[in-house]
């Protein structure tokens, strides 16, 4: 990561093992972790972390003054905000993913989202809680994503987007009046935004891209368009980006590897892991067809 987060950086110093990490376009953090038989210092961080149990930690236990509390499970997060100190005792297998924020990236959704600019946001702990909507954000979305092709960055970016969302409006000490979100984009603000996809298959799209061209933020410009094209912004470009890919199976001769980069999918492996799961064929079983 290019940001040192503190808290990776502890970890890093103990039995946990990092399995995967990307660093988001609006400088927030995604890292995969397993642990087992540790036992963590927590030393006031400089931001927050989210974390999510994968899978067990059945057996991960937090220092209390009312002696060892546990209550980890698969689906379970722990709220962890700046300036936290505890300690924990890793007594079994653990597999969880953490998200790395600031004050900073609460307070450009407030602005963004409700036109608000609280001069501070504060967040509380919160050990051994279910939260529906953030176990579905993580499992559908972020857990489902290759984190290093940049096919799949747009996707990402939007469920950080409705991430951050939901903490401000659930985890903050501020009471947000739900936003109201009617029609969708002008045909002229819709054609900008297509021609603009059709034009960068190639690249790794951004959510902020496309919110960009038509100076909405990107919680607006998701669901604005959605109502006008009945799919979420991540959904249509990897729609386009399949679109693309049939056309180029079925009249040329490129290989799968020039397909897919044209297609913007960062390897030929996870073009064809999306095309199959779309499709119901392989890519080379759909040329030959």
């Amino acid at each position: 990561m290019s940001r040192q987060y503190q808290m990776c950086q502890n970890l890093q110093q103990h039995n946990a093992r990092l399995l995967d990490s990307v660093m988001l376009e609006n400088g927030t953090g995604l890292v995969s972790w397993s642990n087992q038989h540790d036992q963590l210092s927590l030393d006031g961080p400089d931001h927050h972390t989210l974390s999510l149990y994968v899978e067990d930690g059945y057996e991960s236990f937090l220092k209390t003054s009312y002696g060892w509390k546990n209550g980890g499970a698969p689906d379970r997060l722990c709220l962890m905000p700046k300036d936290y100190m505890a300690s924990w005792d890793i007594r079994g297998p653990l597999s969880f993913v953490h998200f790395y924020f600031t004050d900073a990236h609460l307070r450009e959704v407030a602005e963004k989202v409700w036109d608000k600019s609280p001069a501070q946001l504060s967040v509380d702990e919160h050990i051994f809680v279910d939260d529906p909507t953030v176990t579905a954000i993580y499992r559908q979305f972020l857990l489902n994503c290759q984190w290093g092709d940049s096919a799949d960055r747009m996707m990402m970016s939007s469920a950080i987007s409705l991430l951050l969302t939901h903490l401000v409006k659930q985890y903050t000490h501020f009471k947000w009046s739900p936003v109201q979100v009617k029609g969708g984009l002008a045909p002229f603000q819709l054609a900008r935004v297509k021609e603009y996809i059709d034009a960068n298959l190639n690249t790794g799209l951004q959510l902020a891209d496309l919110a960009g061209i038509i100076s909405l933020s990107e919680y607006h410009f998701a669901r604005m368009f959605k109502q006008s094209v009945g799919l979420a912004p991540h959904q249509y470009v990897m729609q386009q980006r399949l679109i693309k890919a049939k056309t180029l199976l079925q009249n040329s001769t490129l290989p799968l590897t020039d397909i897919a980069l044209q297609c913007g999918f960062s390897s030929s492996s996870h073009f064809s892991n999306n095309f199959k799961r779309a499709v119901g064929f392989s890519p080379s079983k759909y040329r030959s067809r």
